[in-house]
């Protein structure tokens, strides 16, 4: 999420867009473990863009998902080799074909989809989880209750699209630019959401999610109220009477505190997507 602050700070001098590249592919890479039938995980990285949990930063991570019997797909959707340079317009449409390409392969499950996102990729994951029925868990690590702009220097458009229409987002504002030159990312969040108009607008459908859903956020997050935004999420599932289980973790930290608790994250899962185990 840092390099949001960079570009948003240039969007207080640079007023044009930044058109995003015409590129629509997104980069994959699935991990298998032995046996059949194994239950598919998405994972999804955040603002930092390329294919994070391809790397080998997070194989601990994976392995244990696939020794928990579970596979697992990796995808990168910009700024990975054959994918677009921005976080703009980022096509869900073109995420779920290749979700659906790795669901073919035959030691995959072909029922049940869980995904795994993390900050503006939580936000992806749960929008996912909105629009498309297949998906059957969702869990967010310090995401968003509504989608925000593009990392671009205009912040002039969606991060998303849907049937090539851009998701609508909360506009990045002239007011919070004394946060963004103060670096308070957070801040300028806070600022931004004081749109209740255009966050109405925003907020992601997480009641049409066909399965579990999981939020873990930060409790002191610096880059964007993640605490406050999943406890939005669980507080919509709650009045839409949505009839999944739905928890909310709150770890005690910053942004990145989340990642400690990969094995709560994990355990959800058995309980909740269950795989059988390898021997």
């Amino acid at each position: 999420m840092r390099n949001l602050l960079v570009v948003w700070m240039a969007c207080l001098i640079i007023s044009c867009g930044s058109p995003n590249e015409e590129k629509k592919e997104v980069q994959s890479v699935l991990f298998l473990g032995e046996g059949e039938n194994q239950p598919l995980i998405v994972g999804l990285g955040g603002s930092e863009g390329g294919n994070a949990w391809a790397t080998d930063i997070w194989k601990p991570t994976r392995d244990k998902f696939i020794a928990s019997g579970y596979a697992f797909l990796a995808i990168g959707y910009f700024g990975a080799e054959g994918t677009p340079g921005q976080l703009d317009r980022i096509s869900l449409d073109v995420i779920h074909t290749a979700i659906m390409e790795a669901v073919k392969n035959s030691k995959v499950a072909d029922e049940g989809i869980a995904i795994i996102g993390g900050s503006k990729g939580a936000e992806a994951a749960l929008l996912l989880g909105s629009y498309f029925p297949d998906i059957t868990c969702v869990v967010s690590i310090v995401g968003s209750h509504a989608a925000f702009p593009a990392l671009t220097f205009g912040a002039s458009s969606s991060a998303w699209t849907i049937n090539d229409k851009e998701v609508p987002y909360v506009p990045a504002t002239w007011s919070s630019a004394p946060a963004l030159l103060k670096r308070d990312l957070r801040r300028a969040f806070e600022i931004m959401m004081e749109d209740s108009v255009a966050v109405n607008k925003a907020l992601i459908k997480v009641e049409n999610i066909r399965g579990p859903v999981l939020c873990v956020s930060a409790s002191h997050d610096e880059m964007w109220p993640s605490a406050e935004m999943s406890a939005e999420v669980m507080k919509r599932l709650d009045e839409k009477s949505f009839p999944y289980v739905h928890e909310h973790i709150i770890a005690e930290g910053g942004h990145t505190e989340s990642l400690d608790h990969f094995n709560d994250i994990l355990a959800f899962l058995v309980k909740h997507y269950p795989a059988k185990p390898v021997n």
